[in-house]
């Protein structure tokens, strides 16, 4: 037709036929994505136009584009990347499409993309995302012109947005591996602990930090159920099971501390622990702070009070001795015995009879041993119930009995690192002694109402004032606890056997209550002593102690005389009882004609003062009491006036 041109002969309706070969591109591309999908584009493309080069590029910012597939005369070629500026697919980068049908070849980087051919036709389309920024281009080109038809470039375009799609799929997955790469590693080298746990308390993930603090390993992570992780203890439970049940009802969990033992070791830990339901339903998320020093801290400082406070009770409460009196062979037998276990930490069994000092024996060992400067803490075994003896050796976690309101550290868990002094240890209850021996044989204990073992280190030193090897033969004392604390005896003697050391102590306890009452008593007479020394002192030192205790009060002068100890002939007529009458019996009386020895003489100087009590003439006054303290002993012992004849 007349005035049409090449080019409009070129833009003809071309033949059904030429849109075959794209149509196969569609068929070989139409399940591909990903690196497959532009593989297979740039190869199905240049066999359908019938070109040497096709190529997918995403641009890499600072006017320069990398390829992600390129075709190249007849095979996949690697990587390129190279500068847009000059070149045509710089107009691709500055439009939608760029199409020089020929010509391009002074444009074109043959350098850059190793292409051999010298380019004439070139054809690139540019792959915009959702927002229509520019993500990168299509493009095919040849060594020969390139037109295409209407149609052509309709599916071409429907290729290049099939790309650009995938294209921008990339990035959103390549931006969401790299965000999601981050947050991994926040969650792994996070200092704080988290974990995600099924309803079941079953692990999902853990961070390093979880790891460490509950001692788990990377593998044992899936699966690990955490409340597994909890002791046995009744505090212990309740806690973890009030905090699940907050999770229950979908409320969170604010720094509630729990108490589990590592996987790896059992050691405690100690955790504040947060956790809160994930929107799915389906687990929870929860972080946590290794708080087990602090605790630790806080349990030591409790231990401290504790013993403190125990230590405070002890400088308060009267002690029979302030020191050790005395010359005697039998004295200096048991101090050079005391003086050699003192060095060790064997278990020392101290016996002898009720009054002989044998606390006072157990202390001068722990004074001279390595452990002085630990607390040397006693228990008076016999002093207490039966069914708390258990409680005050060993605690109590809270709950564990009825009246068990907090959690109660024994007597062991306060000596840790010194000595304990178990007196009276005959009268130990049998269920006790299997405990007791244990501590002796293992080092450990729990707490009455815990199964968590407490490891100690205790040195032990017994004392009793009852045949052992009796209470064994009888079955009230266990054979294996004796041999474990009877590695080192040491009998203690009465004081009837150690005459030379009664001088010693009278003038001891004598300066000792003139001090505490407030009285000048420095001087004892020559009588007093030879009854003193006559008498056989049943109740030994601390008959001895309360005797001269009793005189300093009564005594009207400096000095000690029959009359401040009226009850000592009385006491000695009926002290010595004929050999096989039992000690018991022989303590009662004597203690029973002291008290009517103290009764006569504050009659006779009630009848001296005509019942006159208060006053610089009352008989308080004479008496060197208190007027309350002298109507309190009047009250004990029964005294009262007698009521007066009707006139």
């Amino acid at each position: 037709m007349p005035g049409t041109d090449s080019s409009s002969k070129r833009h003809a309706d071309p033949p059904v036929e030429n849109l075959e070969p794209l149509l196969h591109v569609v068929e070989g591309t139409a399940t591909a994505v990903g690196q497959a999908l532009f593989d297979k584009l740039v190869a199905h493309l240049a066999r359908a136009l019938g070109t040497s080069y096709a190529l997918v590029a995403e641009s890499v910012g600072g006017g320069r584009a990398r390829t992600l597939a390129f075709w190249r005369e007849g095979r996949l070629a690697p990587p390129v990347e190279w500068a847009l500026a000059g070149t045509p697919f710089e107009g691709v980068s500055n439009g939608d499409l760029c199409h020089p049908a020929s010509g391009v070849g002074p444009r074109f980087p043959n350098a850059a993309l190793e292409v051999t051919q010298v380019v004439d036709g070139f054809f690139g389309v540019a792959l915009r995302g959702p927002n229509g920024q520019h993500l990168g281009h299509l493009c095919v080109f040849d060594s020969k012109p390139l037109p295409l038809d209407p149609r052509q470039l309709a599916l071409f375009k429907i290729f290049a947005a099939r790309a650009a799609a995938e294209l921008a799929r990339i990035h959103v997955e390549r931006e969401l591996g790299e965000s999601e790469e981050r947050f991994r590693d926040l969650f792994d080298e996070a200092p704080i602990a988290y974990v995600h746990e099924d309803l079941e308390s079953r692990f999902i993930r853990a961070n390093r930090a979880a790891m460490r603090i509950l001692g788990l390993k990377p593998e044992e992570v899936v699966g690990n159920v955490g409340i597994s992780m909890v002791p046995d203890t009744p505090d212990a439970q309740r806690r973890v099971r009030e905090a699940f049940e907050s999770i229950g009802r979908g409320t969170d969990t604010s720094g509630v501390v729990l108490e589990l033992r590592r996987k790896d070791n059992g050691k405690p830990v100690w955790i504040q622990w947060w956790s809160k339901p994930d929107p799915s339903g389906t687990y929870t998320r929860t972080m946590f702070v290794d708080i087990t020093d602090r605790v630790q801290m806080e349990q030591d400082k409790a231990r401290l009070e504790a013993q403190n406070t125990y230590l405070r009770e002890e400088i308060q409460s009267v002690h029979n001795f302030a020191e050790i009196v005395g010359k005697s062979p039998a004295l200096l037998s048991v101090l050079e015995s005391a003086h050699r276990v003192a060095a060790t930490d064997s278990s020392v069994l101290i016996t002898g009879e009720t009054g002989t000092g044998k606390e006072l024996v157990a202390r001068a060992i722990h004074s001279a041993s390595k452990r002085h400067d630990r607390p040397l803490i006693k228990l008076n075994c016999a002093a207490l119930p039966t069914g708390l003896v258990e409680s005050e050796l060993f605690g109590h976690e809270k709950g564990a009995f009825s009246g068990a309101i907090a959690r109660r550290i024994g007597r062991f868990e306060l000596a840790h690192g010194g000595t304990i002094f178990l007196d009276e240890i005959g009268e130990v209850p049998p269920d006790v002694q299997v405990k007791l021996l244990r501590v002796l044989q293992e080092r450990e204990f729990e707490r009455v109402g815990g199964n968590t073992p407490i490891k100690v280190d205790v040195r032990v030193i017994a004392a009793t004032n009852r045949d052992l090897l009796s209470a064994m033969r009888e079955g009230t004392f266990r054979e294996d606890l004796y041999y474990r604390l009877n590695v080192f005896p040491i009998q203690q003697s009465p004081l009837r056997d150690r005459k030379e050391d009664i001088p010693l102590l009278v003038h001891f306890f004598l300066k000792k209550f003139s001090i505490r009452i407030g009285k000048r008593v420095d001087g004892i007479a020559d009588s007093v002593m030879e009854r003193f020394m006559a008498y056989r002192w049943p109740g030994n030192i601390r008959e001895l102690e309360n005797m001269i205790e009793r005189a300093v009060i009564l005594a009207s002068g400096d000095v000690l005389d029959m009359d401040s100890i009226p009850s000592l002939s009385e006491a000695a007529s009926v002290v010595a009882p004929p050999r096989s009458s039992p000690t018991p019996t022989h303590a009662a009386t004597t203690r029973a004609s002291l008290e009517d020895v103290e009764r006569a003489h504050i009659l006779a100087m009630l009848e001296k003062t005509n019942w006159v009590i208060d006053g610089p003439s009352g008989a308080a006054k004479k008496l060197a009491l208190n007027p309350s303290t002298l109507r309190s002993r009047m009250q004990k012992l029964g005294i009262s006036r007698a009521p007066r004849p009707a006139p």
